[in-house]
Order: structure tokens, then sequence, then C-alpha cells
């Protein structure tokens, strides 16, 4: 079983920057790709970025050239760089790791754009 946990979130100005981490623990090896998705209340999470243990990266439309996803392979951590933010990336963002096709999520950070 592999256990993430995500830190970073906070609150930021609209055009300002914040980095978050997403470290995994327990049953790592093997873990495949590792995501962020982020959720609004009341709506569905969606898709933000992935990245593959070979580091190939894959970013939702609304994110890309904004974001940059980054992995540290000896440090079991990914990362979340994300700038020039908007208050519309307002929203609680959730680490994934994908183990051969099990999936586990962590507890989720709040990050806040302010106009």
């Amino acid at each position: 079983q592999v256990q993430v946990a995500e830190s970073g979130g906070g609150l930021v100005q609209a055009g300002g920057s914040l980095r978050l981490s997403c470290t995994a623990s327990g049953s790592i090896f093997s873990i495949n790709a590792m995501a962020w998705h982020r959720q609004v209340p009341g709506k569905q999470r969606e898709f933000v970025a992935v990245i593959s243990s070979t580091g190939i990266a894959t970013y939702a439309g609304s994110v890309k050239g904004r974001f940059t996803i980054s992995r540290d392979n000896a440090n079991n951590t990914v990362y979340l760089r994300m700038n020039s933010l908007k208050p519309e990336d307002t929203a609680v963002y959730y680490c994934l790791a994908n183990k051969n096709g099990r999936l586990s999520w962590g507890q989720g950070t709040q990050v806040t754009v302010s106009s």
C-alpha cells in the first residue's frame, strides 16, 4: 500500500506562484505515474498534470505553460510548480500515485488565489 501526503498550499494573490509537494511512503517500489488533480466544492475533481516514472509530463490545457510537474525519485516526491496563478485555480489540490493500476490519493491541500 502506498500513502501520499501533500503540502505547500496556501493563499496567494493573482499572478503569484506556489509550489506543492507530494511525498509517497509505504510500498513505493514500482510506482508508475504520479499526478495532481484539483477539486472545487460542488464540482467534479479534474485532472491537472501527470508525470510518468521516466519523467514524461502531460498537462491539462487550462494550466499548460503556467504549471510544471517534476519528480524526485530519490526522495519519492513529486512537485507542482504553479506560476501566474489565477482566481480560477482556487481549489483543493490532490496528489495521486498509481502503482500497477492501484490508485492512492492524498488528503489534499487548499490553494486559494485572490483577485
